[in-house]
Order: C-alpha cells, then structure tokens, then sequence
C-alpha cells in the first residue's frame, strides 16, 4: 500500500500552517464498534500533540500523540481499520480511498473550512448510559452485553437526551424525592434510561410514572420494569387527558401526537410542575383550522413552507402561553434531523420572575390575526 502522498500532504500542512484536521470513515469490518477515527493538533502544557478521538458506538476515546507517534497510528488505522480518509487544510481537502482490493486513489477538493480548529484540549464528554439489564430486555444489547449494531442510533439518542435533561436539573430540587410523569411514553426506551440514570448514577430519589395507551406496550413495560428491579418504575394504560396528578416535578412529553402535547403541557401546568418538557409532533390543529384560509404571507403559497410555519406557529404559541404562565421558555434541536424532522424540543422551566402578561397577550394575538388563527387548543384549555 502507498499511503505516502497522504502522509507527505500532512506532513506539508503543518509546515505551512494551514492544517486543519483529518477524518477517517469506512469502517473494513462492519462488526468493529470503532466507527470513525478525527484527529487534530492541541497545545497541552505549551506542547504542540495530536489528539486523535477514537467514535465507537458506544463512548467516545482519546489519546495524543507526538507527530511521529500519530503518523504511525494513522498508518495502522488506514491499513488496518478504514477505507477512507480525509486530511483538511486551508488549500484544499486531500481524499484517499482504499480499495477491498488494497488499491489507493485519491481526489483533491476545493477547502471545507476557512479558519483552523482551536488547539484547547477537550475533554471527553460524560457517558450517562451503562449498559445495563434493560437494555438488553429493550432489545439495544444482546446476552453477553454488546450492543447491537443497529440499535447504536437509538443508544446515541438515549445518551444525548439524557445530557439535555442533566443540563435541566438546576430547576428542580433533586434533595427531595422527584416525581416524574413520562405522558406518551411509548416503548420506554427513553423512560427506561433516565430511571436508571436518576437512581443509579445520579443517585436521586426519584419516582417515574409512565402513560401509555396501548395496554400491550404498558404490560411489556411493566414486566421490564419488573425485571429490572426498577421498584420505583410503574407503566399506566390512561388516555393523556384522563390522568391525574397534582404532583408532578418534571413532566415529559415527547412526541405526543398533536393536541396530546397541549394536554400534557396542560397537566404540568395544573400540577405547577418545575420542569415541563415536550418534543412536539404532528401539528395538525391549526393547520385545520387555516385550511382554505387566503394567506397574504408569500411564504405560505408552497405546501411544505406552509406545513413548517404552522408548526413553528404551534409551537411559539405553547412557548408563549408557557412563560404567560411563569415559564422560562426555550426552543431547540433535540437529535440529529437525519434521523427524523419532528427533533424540535420544546422546554419551560418554573421561574419566580414576574411575566409582563399584557404583552405576551399581544403577542398572541399579532400571531394569530396575521395567519388567521381563531384559536391554539392550549389556550382553550387554560
């Protein structure tokens, strides 16, 4: 193999200053957990070393190394490990490409980045999943622990929701017991992890409660749960808008079809909740209710920038309702939009701060005369 055009091209950049870093892509064995290998220079202790960040399905690794010492782990990687490799500088991106075969090629492309990366150190970011039981009767991991392939999307999601929710903390007083209503909890993948991250990492008294309407999904749950040892995760067959409870710390809402996230909102704000989180999904309601409606708005004449306005609209009028009821509000990307659209959250957070409620109505109101909304549902119900 001549790997030694890429070497020199690296080699060359840092002589010119204008590296950037390197990726490599292309897993040779499918069944190998190390699915991507980046590697960039840092100053540690006014030492100039190459960090190289080793992506498994699972965590994150990282080492440095000294110039020669990287060169010889990226020879070992492209031989031993990957296909396919990309070294940006600020010239030009530098592809190589390895054959089933062992044949090398390589394409020259215009620059992907215009400035080079930061040489601060970056730490590791914190693993909040173990691979525990219920993972595997969830079926993400088989019987001897591993994950399964094919499930490292849902077990990435797992591990980054529970960095949203770790980062929402603050709000809530964890010296005390949490209760916790997870409403549309569906397969309880992610009702599972935070259960287990609570109790057994973070090390809270916490109380979960998921609702669910599909009876059979509630068993399945429950027997889990059961299984598990998770005496304080209990599953419930109840339609959102039934369910009662006063007491509600932290209630969860993700991906609750349509007016249900209005419902479940709603529940968190009868039972003053410290924390309301929600994922939105399919934002039909005032969609129906514009239907036939003549928008004056350009952007409202295409049918897919139509779809998407509505929703932000659903969305800011829950967020605005939300802080006219004593909410700090935020908007964000929840996962990844590869994996699906619908990865907006919506969070509102209990805050002493008096709320000018007189021009939150108004605000309210500019949004629905301007796309002839009659009403939001959330509304109706508060």
């Amino acid at each position: 193999m001549d790997l030694q055009q890429f070497f020199n091209a690296f080699k060359s950049s840092l002589q010119n200053n204008d590296f950037v870093k390197i990726t490599l892509s292309k897993p040779i064995s499918k069944s190998d957990e190390l699915v991507n290998v980046y590697i960039r220079q840092i100053e540690l202790k006014e030492e100039v070393l190459f960090q190289i960040l080793y992506r498994y399905n699972t965590n994150d690794k990282v080492k440095n190394y000294s110039l020669n010492d990287a060169v010889i782990e990226l020879e070992n990687l492209l031989k031993e490990k990957f296909r396919a490799g990309i070294l940006f500088t600020l010239e030009n991106d530098l592809l190589v490409f390895i054959s089933k075969k062992k044949k090398i090629s390589y394409k020259t492309t215009k620059p992907s980045f215009k400035n080079k990366l930061p040489v601060t150190h970056d730490k590791i970011k914190e693993k909040r999943i173990e691979l525990s039981k219920y993972l595997y009767y969830l079926g993400i991991t088989d019987n001897k622990n591993n994950l399964i392939p094919k499930m490292s999307d849902k077990y990435r999601q797992i591990n980054k929701y529970l960095e949203i929710i770790d980062s929402l903390l603050e709000a809530v007083d964890v010296s005390k017991e949490i209760n916790i209503v997870d409403m549309g909890s569906g397969k309880g993948y992610l009702t599972f992890a935070l259960y287990d991250y609570l109790i057994n990492i973070k090390k809270y008294k916490v109380k979960v409660t998921g609702i669910e309407l599909r009876q059979n999904l509630v068993n399945y749950c429950n027997d889990i749960a059961k299984k598990s040892g998770f005496i304080n995760l209990n599953f419930v067959a109840e339609r959102i808008e039934n369910y009662n409870d006063d007491k509600i710390n932290i209630l969860i809402a993700l991906h609750a079809c349509d007016t249900a996230t209005d419902d479940a909102i709603y529940k968190g704000l009868v039972a003053k909740s410290d924390l309301i989180i929600c994922a939105p999904c399919c934002h039909k309601q005032i969609r129906q209710q514009v239907k036939g409606k003549e928008q004056e708005i350009p952007l409202l004449k295409y049918g897919i920038f139509k779809e998407r306005q509505f929703e932000m609209v659903t969305d800011t009028i829950r967020a605005l309702i939300l802080e006219k009821k004593g909410y700090n509000t935020k908007i964000f990307e929840f996962i990844s939009n590869e994996h699906t659209r619908k990865n907006i959250m919506l969070v509102g957070s209990k805050s002493n701060k008096i709320k000018d409620v007189e021009l939150i109505n108004k605000k309210i109101t500019g949004l629905k005369e301007i796309y002839k909304i009659e009403n939001h549902y959330l509304e109706t119900l508060v």
